[in-house]
């Protein structure tokens, strides 16, 4: 058995087909096929039900595939700390982090790294929360920003500040520059428009208007917070966003509401125990100076701060 085997298997798994997985590889498919023969001949079990239209993994391969992953992960770990160069002239990272932050923090953040360390290749995920945390337990992402937990077994996180959300409006609405705050009721008589369903930040503005029993008109639903900036700006319509995004935007103001939604806290997520690369350490410690020097509300921690890790509930 060899690790291409282990390539060969999980690159079906994926695809639920040969032909599909040798055009990945840049191998013919009965070369595929035999290959995948081989490993199940070495490791004495039928691995794929092949009797489908689609291909699928046997309760053995269940099992297998899980260890391979792991393996072949492990391998990609090790491939990066001995190419790892500690005075950073070359590296890489891979960021993931949950739509909210490429709003108002990735930029700055991005900004820094590169003009420090120009020769760290950087890649940037834009992923949901749980998406992210199983991306980390799998290796396929260095670190991730996100919201305050309960996170999956294995994640662990790092305080870095608090996000407060506001009423954000269009700096020609009549609601521009006032000064009093709205009370929360009041939000039955205006239309919003809202990140759609699934985002993290409108399950949050969810359970405040639930909480509040009130139930505004949502006209417009969108799948990105620059598209929800583009709207509010051109309409009477407001939406609730976090407050250091219209602060970075002219065309924006916030609107303080009564009682304030939540504070939420932003973490850095990383894999509990996962190697960390000299980019890795880098990265970690440009954040902590950026959030400092951006003057992010840290909740009265005072700085960065362990937080202790949960599990999420099955």
């Amino acid at each position: 058995m060899e690790l291409r085997h282990l390539r060969y298997l999980l690159a079906v798994t994926e695809r639920g087909n040969f032909t599909r997985a040798a055009e990945d590889l840049h191998v013919s498919q009965p070369t595929l096929s035999q290959q995948v023969k081989q490993l199940e001949r070495a490791v004495g079990a039928q691995l794929l039900d092949r009797s489908g239209r689609s291909v699928r993994l046997t309760d053995a391969g269940t099992a297998y595939v899980h260890y391979a992953r792991r393996v072949l992960g492990d391998l990609a770990a090790a491939d990066r700390a001995v190419s790892d160069v500690a005075d950073l002239t070359r590296g890489s990272l891979c960021l993931a982090v949950t739509p909210t932050f490429t709003a108002y923090l990735v930029g700055p953040l991005i900004e820094q790294m590169h003009t420090r360390h120009p020769g760290i290749d950087l890649e940037v995920r834009e992923v949901p929360q749980h998406r992210l945390e199983t991306g980390l337990l799998a290796d396929e992402f260095d670190l991730g920003i996100a919201f305050d937990g309960p996170y999956l077994a294995g994640i662990d996180a790092t305080r870095l500040f608090t996000e407060n959300l506001s009423l954000v409006v269009g700096v020609e609405h009549p609601d521009a520059g006032r000064s009093a705050a709205v009370p929360v009721a009041a939000l039955a008589d205006h239309r919003l428009a809202l990140l759609s369903g699934g985002f993290s930040t409108r399950t949050h503005i969810d359970a405040y208007l639930t909480a509040h029993q009130v139930s505004p008109r949502i006209s417009v639903q969108a799948d990105s917070i620059q598209a929800l900036i583009e709207i509010v700006q051109r309409t009477a319509l407001i939406t609730v966003l976090p407050d250091a995004i219209a602060d970075s935007h002219p065309g924006l103001t916030s609107v303080r509401l009564e009682p304030a939604l939540p504070a939420r806290t932003v973490a850095l997520l990383r894999r509990d125990g996962a190697y960390s690369s000299a980019a890795t350490r880098a990265f970690l410690a440009l954040t902590g100076e950026l959030i400092r020097d951006l003057g992010y509300p840290t909740g009265g921690s005072g700085g960065s701060s362990r937080l202790s890790r949960k599990v999420a509930p099955t």
